[in-house]
């Protein structure tokens, strides 16, 4: 139900424009959504992310529609009429959270922003409004704020001071690959730097409360491969102490130049997300992903199954006595299964496939053709139709 009110600022909201589509604040990686980019209820302005204790409804919203710059794939972009530009000051930014939160609406907020009159003027605004939430509503809760490129140090520090997560969006894998997304922005100098910046300062201030930091790619417009995109993926992980990355399927938006280009399949994004948790979550390194000769993965099969059909299906691995490594490579198990079935080998013997449900391991089927079970092929049931 569309929330009733007087307010200009919350109106004024509803007109903002739906970027959920387009930043991703911790939603499901696997969510799936419209290519519409207006809003036009404050409910199209509020996200749910997924958290240990259940959805959490988020406030996801721009402090301006409008930008100087030209990103050929994005409806804020400048010149492109059909996007309706409305800009907030801090105070009613601020006041809008505010009165949203003391109804219940929301319980967090993530602000991002075109660039108007520079990235420091515009980071400025951001802060501004973060510091108001905070230091004036007393706010304790969840705070992801959007970095402009190229912004101050101080600025950084600054916001990272004040949110739980910050953003800073490479959106393309490489130079050349960001050059044909976002003409105006440069890779190293105005992204990666703050990325960077950001491990430091966390590094320099172990004893302040500072946010983790993540970054997004926009996925298959401009000819990027799977392997550009976990390559820099790999390296942020490992020196720059991402928490997580996101990865966004190109969508074409009426009126972009991009707009006749077709759209990447939500598949490509699912696998890269797998592949991105592997290197996160499971230790593996980068040369294990199993990539085609094309650069990218296949789509057919997750990438675990496609590295074990691989190295696993003609030496399969003993549940019973392999190392806490090896049963990380093996499909159907997660982190969670794998230390399920080193506490119960430590009891008792696993010898068939129904053990391992027993255990609660699910999906027996997927890992059967990877395993033995004490020194055996687990025998599976026949389908009996």
């Amino acid at each position: 139900m569309e929330i009733k009110t007087a307010s200009d600022t919350l109106t004024q909201l509803t007109k903002m424009g739906d970027v959920t589509l387009f930043e991703p604040a911790g939603d499901r990686p696997d969510k799936e959504t419209s290519r519409r980019y207006q809003s036009y209820s404050i409910e199209d302005c509020i996200t749910n992310l997924s958290t240990p204790k259940g959805p959490k409804p988020v406030l996801k919203s721009m402090m301006t529609t409008a930008c100087e710059r030209n990103c050929n794939y994005c409806p804020f972009r400048a010149g492109h009429s059909k996007t309706k530009r409305v800009t907030f000051t801090p105070d009613n930014m601020a006041t809008a959270f505010d009165t949203l939160q003391a109804k219940g609406k929301v319980d967090g907020l993530f602000l991002s922003s075109g660039i108007i009159k520079g990235s420091v003027t515009t980071q400025d605004k951001i802060i501004d409004t973060a510091d108001i939430i905070r230091n004036k509503q007393s706010y304790k809760g969840y705070i992801h704020l959007k970095i402009m490129p190229g912004i101050e140090y101080d600025q950084l520090h600054r916001a990272m001071q004040l949110a739980d997560r910050i953003s800073v969006n490479l959106e393309g894998p490489t130079t050349e690959r960001l050059s044909k997304l976002a003409p105006k922005k440069v890779f190293v100098d105005e992204l990666v730097t703050m990325l960077k910046w950001a491990h430091q300062i966390r590094t320099d201030n172990p004893h302040e409360k500072l946010a983790s930091s993540v970054t997004q790619f926009v996925v298959g417009a401009v000819g990027d491969t799977d392997l550009e995109l976990m390559s820099m993926s790999d390296s942020l992980y490992h020196q720059a102490s991402l928490s997580r990355v996101y990865y966004s399927a190109f969508g074409p938006v009426r009126g972009t130049p991009f707009e006749n280009l077709p759209a990447t399949e939500q598949i490509r994004q699912n696998r890269l997300y797998q592949s991105s948790f592997l290197l996160r979550d499971y230790g593996w390194d980068l040369e294990e992903l199993p990539f085609q000769q094309s650069g990218n993965l296949r789509t057919d099969v997750d990438p675990k199954q496609a590295w074990a059909d691989i190295h696993l299906k003609h030496a399969p691995i003993d549940l019973m006595t392999a190392e806490r490594e090896q049963l990380l490579r093996v499909p159907g198990i997660g982190t969670k299964g794998v230390d399920t079935i080193i506490r119960a080998r430590r009891s008792g013997t696993l010898s068939d496939l129904s053990h391992l449900k027993q255990i609660g391991i699910r999906n027996t089927t997927k890992l059967a053709d990877y395993v033995l079970l004490g020194g055996k092929r687990p025998l599976r049931q026949l389908a009996l139709f």
